[in-house]
C-alpha cells in the first residue's frame, strides 16, 4: 500500500514539475528573451521626429519595411513625410518622399532584448514650400548614415530609437531658382544624442 501511495505521489510530482516548466518556458518564449533574428525576417517600423518650441515647428512620420537577409543584415524600403515651418519668415516646407535603406545590427545586450544597428539610407523627395512671395514645388536627393536602437518588449514588439546621424547629404534642385546642397559630418556622437529626438516602434514577424 506504501509503494502505490508513493509510485502515485512520485507521478503526481512530476506530472505537476514538467507543466511548471512547460508554463515557464511558454511564458519566455513569448516574452523578448533570446530573441534573434533570422533569414527571412521581416518587420514593419514607424519612427516619429517632433522639434516645437522656438522659431521652428517641425514634424516628421517614417514607416519602413525590412527584410533580414541574414541574422544581422537587413534591407528594405521607406516612405518619408514632414512639415517644416519657420514662424520668423513664415516659411512652411512640406515633404513627400520614397527611399531604401541598409540595416546592419552590430550589439546585443540584456538577454538581446537590447540590438544597436547602423543604417544607411538613400532617397528622392518631392518639397513644397510655401511664403509670403508663393509656393514653389523642388525635388531632393538625400542620403545618410545614422545610428539607433531596438529595444525588445516582446517577441514581436520593439521599441526604436534614432540617436545620431552620422552624415548626412541633402541636394535640392527648385523649379524656379538655384539648386543647393548640403553636407553635414557629425563624428562626436557623444555631444548630444538626443540632440534629435526620433523614436517609434517595430513588430517582427
Amino acid at each position: 500500500m506504501k509503494t502505490r501511495l508513493f509510485i502515485i505521489l512520485s507521478m503526481l510530482t512530476f506530472s505537476f514539475a514538467n507543466a511548471q516548466q512547460e508554463n515557464q518556458v511558454d511564458s519566455e518564449m513569448k516574452t523578448a528573451k533570446g530573441i534573434t533574428f533570422a533569414h527571412g525576417d521581416m518587420f514593419i517600423e514607424g519612427s516619429i521626429q517632433i522639434t516645437t518650441g522656438g522659431d521652428e515647428d517641425f514634424y516628421a512620420f517614417n514607416p519602413k519595411f525590412g527584410y533580414f537577409l541574414s541574422d544581422k543584415f537587413a534591407v528594405g524600403g521607406q516612405l518619408n513625410f514632414s512639415s517644416d515651418k519657420f514662424e520668423s519668415t513664415n516659411t512652411k516646407t512640406n515633404v513627400f518622399g520614397i527611399g531604401g535603406f541598409a540595416r546592419y545590427y552590430v550589439l546585443e545586450l540584456d538577454k538581446k532584448r537590447f540590438k544597436a544597428y547602423g543604417e544607411a539610407g538613400l532617397g528622392y523627395g518631392r518639397n513644397k514650400v510655401e511664403n509670403n512671395a508663393g509656393s514653389n514645388d523642388t525635388n531632393s536627393l538625400t542620403a545618410n548614415i545614422n545610428v539607433g536602437l531596438n529595444y525588445f518588449l516582446t517577441k514581436n514588439i520593439a521599441v526604436t530609437f534614432t540617436l545620431a546621424n552620422i552624415l548626412s547629404y541633402n541636394s535640392v534642385s527648385p523649379e524656379n531658382g538655384p539648386s543647393s546642397n548640403t553636407f553635414q559630418l557629425n563624428i562626436n556622437l557623444f555631444e548630444n544624442i538626443f540632440d534629435q529626438p526620433k523614436f517609434g516602434l517595430l513588430y517582427r514577424f
